[in-house]
């Protein structure tokens, strides 16, 4: 078992308050996440990450970077055939139940889970389900119901790739929203998650897309793709799945909200991500901005990697 300060941390701030107990599905409201009853909830959460997407940095590698290069290194050091036993192993002991019920001591409420879409999907023949993912969110699933901690699933990487950059998983370029099979691979999957989680009140929304369309990529063409294809995924979702929010990160690292237009569901919540920034008001007032032009939730999803005092005060900005 690895301790949880091994995950990326970070906080999921809604700027709101209230009590974090679950009863049953939540919702949204004006500019606020609720409970079935109507409380407000102020999230307060970790990512569980460089589980289901190792990441070079968390390893402190030099090189190897994505979970595809990981990879590479692994069997290049001990074969495929152990790479596989390794990887099993690695994933049934990074994270486990006594993580999450320690997770719950330290007075949080939501785990973010950050999954590849390669765990579902056979990568040749992208008609077969093959793979641990399901079994893997399963498992956590049950964990934070026990622990009484909601769980929002993350798809880190996409299909075809939808940052361009390490962290997706993809040859380094947003393939995704140039490649009609990609997005289609990209809907169904989501459609199957939502289909098997509809009923589950522990698990309290789909992240879509983490990170979409990196800076240095053609911003003015990709960034008018980025809300339709969100358009379609939240169509296929609420095809089986009405009871769950959906959440939106803006463009360039989550952090450009200009690609939205008004909300086009009733139970969107629209995520940022901050790192290595001041910890003024001026560096989220466009956040707090569109919320209140649409009158919708808002979320910060990522944070982290700074000392404790900058995260103490970066938390207590986001929840004045």
């Amino acid at each position: 078992m690895l301790p949880v300060w091994k995950c990326a941390v970070c906080f999921l701030l809604m700027l709101s308050t209230g009590s974090a107990q679950r009863s049953s599905f939540v919702s949204t409201k004006g500019g606020e996440i609720i409970t079935r009853d109507g409380t407000p909830i102020l999230l307060r959460g970790i990512n569980l990450g460089n589980w289901l997407v190792p990441e070079g940095y968390m390893f402190k590698f030099k090189t190897a970077n994505s979970p595809r290069t990981i990879n590479e290194v692994i069997c290049e050091l001990i074969g495929t055939d152990e790479a596989r036993v390794f990887w099993k192993k690695y994933r049934d002991n990074y994270i486990t139940r006594d993580d999450i019920q320690y997770i719950k001591k330290l007075g949080l409420n939501s785990i973010r889970i950050p999954f590849n879409w390669r765990l579902f999907v056979s990568e040749e023949y992208s008609d077969q389900w093959i793979g641990p993912g399901f079994e893997m969110l399963d498992r956590v699933v049950d964990w934070c119901r026990e622990a009484g901690l909601w769980v929002i699933l993350d798809m880190h990487c996409a299909p075809g790739g939808q940052t361009g950059d390490n962290i997706d998983d993809s040859w380094g370029y947003t393939f995704l929203f140039e490649n009609p099979e990609s997005q289609e691979l990209t809907i169904k999957l989501w459609r199957k998650i939502a289909e098997r989680y509809a009923l589950e009140p522990t698990v309290m929304g789909y992240d879509l897309l983490n990170e979409p369309i990196a800076h240095f990529h053609d911003q003015k063409k990709l960034n008018a793709l980025l809300e339709p294809l969100y358009q379609r995924m939240v169509t296929a979702i609420r095809e089986v799945d009405t009871n769950h929010i959906v959440f939106l990160g803006g463009a360039q690292w989550n952090g450009n909200f200009g690609v939205f237009g008004s909300p086009f569901d009733p139970k969107l919540v629209y995520t940022f991500h901050k790192y290595w920034c001041d910890t003024t008001q001026a560096m989220i007032q466009e956040y707090v901005d569109f919320r209140a032009k649409y009158n919708v939730p808002l979320c910060m999803g990522e944070s982290g990697e700074n000392t404790d005092a900058w995260i103490s005060a970066w938390r207590n900005l986001q929840e004045r």
